[in-house]
């Protein structure tokens, strides 16, 4: 369960990265706080239950356990280092083509989007194509929205709703996992 759980708290921990770091202006001050603070709360919260179904003996999230290669071998590393080089090319080019600040964010929502993707057929679980469709769709839109007047919510549509689709994922998985370790 833990090897399971380590992908799940990382897509936690960069979920409340994303909410933690772009729920600023042009949102209400307040409005801005207090996302964090839930973004905060949900990762503690999060963490807190899934210790409490490993204490309880809890099963792998999604199924079976699979060998560590499975998980973690040569093809989730490829995916790992093209999204790292598509991440880190993709926002020198869109700065070296004048594009906005704000469209870091959306460039890195589009990778990680597209990463849980890949990652859905490396791992063949298709639950985690749900938050990667929606990572993709975010860094998309966002991508779409600096060319508006609209790039000022850049930031909160492709970084605090992605923040948000991959807290929702991750405490989906959670919850999976300790309700089986209170199944009869």
């Amino acid at each position: 369960m833990l090897q399971r759980m380590s992908g799940v708290f990382i897509g936690a921990l960069f979920g409340t990265v994303f909410v933690i770091a772009n729920a600023h202006d042009p949102l209400n001050p307040t409005i801005g706080v207090a996302l964090r603070v839930l973004a905060v709360l949900t990762f503690a919260g999060l963490l807190a239950l899934a210790l409490r179904a490993g204490r309880r003996g809890g099963a792998a999230v999604g199924g079976p356990q699979a060998s560590q290669e499975s998980w973690y071998g040569g093809k989730f590393g490829f995916v790992v280092a093209a999204e790292v080089v598509l991440m880190i090319g993709g926002n020198l080019a869109l700065r070296g083509a004048g594009a906005p600040a704000e469209t870091a964010v959306a460039w890195i929502a589009l990778i990680v989007g597209l990463h849980f993707l890949a990652l859905t057929a490396v791992w063949k679980r298709r639950s985690i194509a749900v938050p990667g469709t929606a990572l993709t769709a975010l860094g998309v839109i966002g991508l779409g929205m600096a060319a508006t007047s609209a790039v000022a919510w850049v930031p909160f549509v492709s970084g605090v709703l992605s923040g948000v689709a991959l807290l929702g994922g991750s405490a989906y998985a959670v919850t999976h996992a300790y309700r089986a370790t209170v199944r009869p």
